[in-house]
This record gives C-alpha cells, structure tokens and sequence, in this order.
C-alpha cells in the first residue's frame, strides 16, 4: 500500500471512530466515543449554547495530557452535564504504560478549571475518578493560557480529579468523587485561588469517597488564600499522609479536608465519617454549620498520629454541629451550649436514616 493511502486509510478510521458531537434539543450531546473537549470547545465559541450534556457511559483520556477535559477563561459560562452520572476517569490502560508506578492513570486531572471562570461555569452529575499521579507539564499555554500565572508543582501534581486554579469560580453539583490518588495533595479537590478570593467555589451534593494523597487533604485542600463552600457534602474513607511527600514535608497528620492559612471555608449540613481525621484548619476565619464529625479514625498514613475530628488551630465559627471524637480547639471556638460535643463513636452509616442529635436535621448524603 502506498503512503498516501495509508495515510489516507488512517485517516479515515481515526474519522470513523471520532463522530461529530451533535447540536439537538438546545445542547450539545456527547456519546462514549465522542471526544469530550471538542465538544466543550465547540459550546465555548457558540455565543447562545453553552450547555453540553455527556450520555451515560466511560470516558476516558486517548492520550497523555494535563487533563481529560480542561476549561479556562473562554470556557466560561459553560454547564457540563452528566446524564445518569456518567464516568469521567483519568485512567487508560491501553496507552499507560504498566511500568509506570502512575499505571493506569495517563492525565493529572480529570478535570482542569483554570483562571476566569465564574459562577455561570456549572460542573454536574458525573463520577470522577482514577487519577494516580500522573504528572506532566506539556501543553501548558493550550490548558492556561495566562503565561504571567506561575505553575508549580501544586499546579501540576495537586488535585487528581479536579484541579482548581487561580480567578476560578465554578459551581460544582451532584459529584461523585472516588478512588482517586494524588502528590503532594488533594486526591480529590484542589483549590489554588493564591489569595484571588473575589469569588468562591460552590461544591453541593457531592460525595467525596476513598481519595488519597501523599501528604494533605486528601479529599480536598484549599491552598493559601483559597476559598469555598459545602452544602450537604459526605467525605468517608479518605486518608492523607501517606508518605514523606516530595522534599521537605512539615506535614504529619492532615485530615480528609485541610484549609490552609489565609483560606476560609464554609461547611454546611456535611458529614464526615471514617476518614483518616476530619478536618485540619488552619484559616482561622471558616464556618461549620449543623455537620457531623464523627468516628474519623482510620488507619493509614505515613505517620501514626492520634486522630481528631475537627482541628482549628486558629479558631472559626461552629454552629450546632455534632461533634463525636477527638476536638482540638485550642481557641476555645467550639461551644458547649451550641454544639453537641461526646466521647469517640464508630463510623456512622451514611445511608442510614437522617441523623437528629439535637433536633436538628442533618442529612447523610446516600
């Protein structure tokens, strides 16, 4: 066969296995098959469809890059919905190569949410999962175009499932988030806004189950100057610490979420259970508002510390919160007559009927 045709014959089978995203019914919908950033793409240059819906199905990365899907500042305003929450994975066994200690995982992120995107960019109904530090820095520009923006090794290594960075604001709903491993941090969620806290990340109804990383938050980490909020999140399973980390390491006993100096979080109606800790605070300025925190005394990690439940090193505000284990408080924030304060527990079965410590209604996430 000649070259051309080869050619030729080679393009016509990468066509036949690459079919168009279709525009129907107000949106763009995507089929397993499609490619997924095309389709993105394609709504962030549309002026008046910016909604993609993503069928049920695998999705998984054809080659090696930052991110399975990425948006930044063009991208803004775009609502990526799952249909029957499809899966969005990092891993692809065929092209990883199995020598890798990073092997199945061939992108850094599953999803990639860079600097200008505001509250109109809405991320729902998916499961994210199989991230393992995978780290590569090609084709930076491409997925951040702002060359003054620093990227470092919390740029690339932070945040397996989903990486947030910079002036980004997104909504984020209905997220499953499971079994996903990164270095040095935030197998889950990483939030890098580096004090650009004009706006603040919106995460509700999301499930955050399973997820490591080699030193904090495993679930999920705001950097310095980040900011956030939670409304009826459930974390469980998730440990931090599991090794030295990269180079020098202060960090021996993080919790399933960390909220760095100079970062704020505010914590509604979620539940932390059998995690490895809590949640480790060091803002001084966060909110949690009638969550549970109990039972988060998993083994694991690099380092055996005790466990605790909610750490505040600097204070914050807790409201009506049920609080069962370890409470290190040394500024005195969590009150007796406004919380409900015992002795260690099991871990609670999150599905289990809706928890009524004090007449107030919390609500595991099934």
């Amino acid at each position: 066969m000649s070259s051309w045709l080869s050619r030729f014959f080679a393009l016509f089978v990468w066509v036949a296995r690459c079919p168009a995203v279709e525009l129907q019914d107000g949106a763009y919908q995507v089929f397993p098959g499609d490619d997924l950033q095309s389709a993105v793409d394609q709504a962030a240059a549309n002026p008046t469809v910016k909604t993609v819906r993503v069928h049920p199905g695998i999705y998984a990365p054809r080659r090696r890059s930052q991110a399975l899907i990425y948006l930044n500042r063009r991208h803004d305003g775009i609502h990526l919905v799952g249909i029957q929450r499809p899966t969005l994975t990092a891993a692809n066994a065929v092209i990883a190569d199995p020598k890798s200690r990073s092997s199945p995982a061939i992108v850094n992120h599953v999803l990639y949410l860079g600097d200008g995107l505001s509250s109109n960019t809405v991320i729902q109904n998916f499961k994210l999962t199989g991230a393992n530090h995978f780290v590569t820095t090609g084709e930076s520009l491409r997925i951040e175009p702002d060359e003054e923006l620093r990227k470092g090794r919390f740029y690339f290594g932070d945040g397996g499932a989903i990486k947030i960075y910079h002036r980004s604001y997104p909504v984020l709903r209905d997220l499953e988030i499971t079994d996903n491993y990164a270095s040095p941090c935030a197998g889950g969620i990483s939030i890098q806004h580096e004090g650009a806290t004009n706006g603040v990340v919106w995460i509700e109804n999301c499930v955050f189950r399973n997820n490591r990383a080699e030193v904090t938050g495993a679930a999920l980490d705001l950097l310095w100057g980040s900011s956030a909020n939670l409304v009826n999140c459930l974390f469980e399973g998730n440990v931090s610490n599991t090794g030295p980390g990269e180079g020098e390491n202060p960090f021996n006993n993080n919790g399933a979420v960390t909220v760095f100096p100079r970062s704020r979080i505010s914590m509604e109606r979620c539940t932390l259970t059998g995690n490895r800790n809590g949640v480790d605070d060091a803002g001084g300025v966060s909110v949690y508002s009638r969550c549970i925190f109990s039972g988060n005394t998993l083994d694991g990690g690099f380092s055996p510390q005790p466990r605790y439940e909610l750490e505040l090193a600097h204070g914050g505000t807790v409201h009506q919160c049920l609080i069962e284990g370890a409470l290190r408080d040394p500024m005195n924030s969590v009150k007796p007559s406004d919380n409900v304060i015992r002795e260690s527990s099991a871990p609670l079965n999150p599905g289990s009927a809706n928890l009524n410590p004090n007449k107030i209604g919390f609500r595991a996430v099934p």
